[in-house]
């Protein structure tokens, strides 16, 4: 006989994150799950998000990685409440986690959270954490054929954001195949091609947000 011991551990997982995407709902906030891997560009999207919508929505981050505090640095820097999450060696973050996280942050009036997720193309597609919506980016240098090698991180996301666009001219990657292995995957993708380091196509993903927070806002 064989016993899944996965299956108590997610569905606990979900019942916590339900739990937490209704209270989070009921204050209005739109809240986005944030995942890549290693190097994809995360923080630094971030921070062009914040500088884009500063004085127009209140955010806040939570922070995951498996060791140091850099990132919730980075993003504190920039006068946005940031905590951070350090999983001891744990490949994802889950929602018993984001929970404790949360309540190191004033949440009443807050317009929009993020959570960060940690560097990996594989755990964190399979533990829900309380977010409405979740992004994928992926950067040009990881090669198109990410969609077709990781599909479960692919087919949970709702948004697909392709990183450092501005590369382009110099990689042997093909923005048409990656639309098509994206697609064959996830029919329902919301795509975005940008540059964290130059701001090349930001608007598109700062206005998919206001529109995020301000549906969020009519449901309260």
């Amino acid at each position: 006989m064989e016993i899944d011991v996965s299956r108590p551990v997610l569905e606990s997982n979900h019942t916590i994150a339900a739990q937490t995407r209704q209270e989070l709902a009921e204050k209005g906030i739109f809240v986005i799950n944030m995942m890549s891997s290693p190097g994809a560009g995360k923080t630094s999207l971030l921070e062009r998000t914040i500088e884009g919508l500063k004085g127009e929505l209140r955010l806040a981050v939570v922070e995951g990685d498996v060791q140091t505090s850099h990132d919730a640095e980075r993003i504190a820097g920039h006068g946005v409440p940031a905590v951070q999450i350090n999983t001891q060696g744990a490949c994802h973050l889950n929602a018993k986690m984001v929970v404790q996280a949360l309540s190191e942050l004033e949440l009443d009036g807050l317009d929009l959270l993020v959570v960060e997720n940690v560097g990996n193309l594989i755990c964190p597609a399979s533990f829900e954490l309380g977010e409405q919506a979740r992004v994928m980016l992926l950067s040009t240098t990881e090669g198109e054929d990410k969609p077709s090698k990781y599909p479960l991180m692919f087919r949970q996301s709702n948004v697909l954001i392709v990183n450092k666009i501005d590369l382009l001219p110099h990689l042997p990657f093909s923005m048409e195949k990656l639309r098509q292995e994206a697609y064959k995957i996830q029919s329902d993708l919301t795509l975005f091609e940008l540059s964290a380091l130059t701001g090349e196509g930001l608007e598109p993903w700062l206005n998919w947000l206001r529109r995020g927070v301000a549906e969020s806002k009519t449901r309260t």
